[in-house]
């Protein structure tokens, strides 16, 4: 995989944000932070900046997933999870925060919220036919529940 160049768009000195990373080796995504201290209500969702910008090479995507142990400890989820980060884009990296829990929830600034794991992305061609091949495993149509509960 080759590198991924990022920007960091926040400026404060006095506090700098750590440059997201993977935070052991063999991890699969690197952490990314808040911009600024969040609270969320119960039930409450919040678009929250991270204070960094990608370039994705082409022929990758990013997913921005949650952090189990958030959620685990507090609650927090990412809504629309995965997000998805298509390879031009070049804005800050945004999170769609949720708080399922009973009781407010205090992320500061600095605090890692998500995760950003980057994938290559096959090429591929939506081609229309008026008939699908038969599925290897013979499961045609069957949907929701169908390979028991």
């Amino acid at each position: 995989m080759p590198d991924v160049p990022i920007l960091r768009l926040d400026e404060d000195q006095e506090s700098p944000l750590a440059v997201p990373a993977r935070m052991r080796a063999g991890d699969a995504a690197a952490d990314l932070p808040a911009r600024h201290d969040v609270i969320l209500g119960p039930g409450e969702r919040r678009l929250v900046p991270t204070g960094f910008a990608v370039a994705l090479p082409e022929g990758t995507c990013g997913l921005l997933l949650p952090r189990s142990g958030l959620a685990l400890s507090h609650g927090v989820t990412l809504l629309n999870s995965p997000g998805l980060i298509d390879s031009g884009y070049r804005g800050e990296l945004q999170v769609v925060l949720f708080n399922t829990s009973t009781e407010p929830v205090t992320l500061h600034r600095g605090q890692r919220v998500a995760q950003l794991l980057v994938l290559a992305v096959d090429e591929l061609r939506l081609v229309e036919v008026s008939e699908l091949p038969p599925s290897h495993d013979q499961r045609g149509a069957a949907g929701f529940g169908s390979s028991g509960r």
